[in-house]
């Protein structure tokens, strides 16, 4: 038999684990750990990382990412990454939180960290509703929408506005970048990874927080297949939450 020279176009990264990823069919989750770990990977970081994931959906990544990982209590995420970066300003720090986590309980935390410009990188999960605990509203539902809690569609009258966090920190004055992408196709996954890998980048400056937030979908707490999911995403998050940077660094 002939020999036949292939190409290799790709391969799990090592910065990712040999452990089956739990997540359910369709969910972004494991789309941002790959690109992610990636990233850390492709810049020579490994050894250097450490990341934070509270509870919710996020809580098993320290079970996936092949880096120094730290669990934080739910909403205290970026709090504990403050204190890991104060006191290793070497490293690279990262926080890995979900819209209930960091636009509900976590506001404070989330708030207060870039207000201060804590020199780390804060990557948010914006599927609009609470994932893991049993599908109920978080403060990024859209008006309209069902869930466990609101089962007749989200009533702004009510229950207010949907919470748009990621303007409300791009407004702030140790925001140092800020930016929304997704990961519904291959183009935009292409974007995330361009923006967590300039995210890393500049935390070596040491100029402020990098607030990277995903719109990504979640078709178990939305009752829709992945296919379903995604269609959903496009036509009705998208429109309220637009992909693009919200703040760049001045060169």
């Amino acid at each position: 038999m002939r020999d036949i020279h292939m190409e290799v176009v790709y391969q799990r990264p090592t910065t990712l684990t040999e452990t089956p990823m739990h997540y359910c069919p369709g969910c972004g989750h494991g789309v941002v750990h790959k690109i992610l770990m990636e990233v850390v990977e492709e810049l020579g970081i490994q050894s250097e990382t450490i990341g934070v994931a509270p509870v919710g959906c996020s809580v098993f990544a320290y079970d996936y990412m092949n880096i120094d990982m730290q669990e934080a209590a739910h909403g205290r995420a970026s709090a504990v990454a403050t204190g890991i970066k104060r006191v290793l300003p070497g490293k690279y720090v990262f926080s890995y939180q979900g819209d209930g986590d960091l636009a509900a309980i976590g506001t404070g935390e989330t708030i207060h960290t870039v207000n201060r410009g804590e020199n780390i990188l804060m990557v948010f999960i914006n599927n609009g509703i609470y994932g893991m605990t049993g599908g109920q509203m978080a403060p990024t539902t859209l008006e309209g929408m069902k869930t466990s809690t609101t089962p007749f569609g989200r009533d702004v009258r009510t229950m207010g506005f949907p919470l748009k966090i990621t303007e409300l920190v791009a407004q702030l004055p140790g925001a140092y970048y800020v930016t929304r992408q997704a990961v519904y196709n291959a183009q935009v996954v292409r974007k995330l990874k361009k923006a967590l890998t300039q995210s890393f980048l500049y935390q070596r400056r040491n100029k402020g927080t990098c607030f990277v937030e995903v719109v990504s979908n979640c078709p178990s707490g939305w009752k829709m297949t992945p296919v379903e999911a995604n269609k959903w995403l496009m036509e009705h998050m998208i429109p309220y939450y637009p992909l693009g940077d919200l703040k760049v660094p001045k060169e």
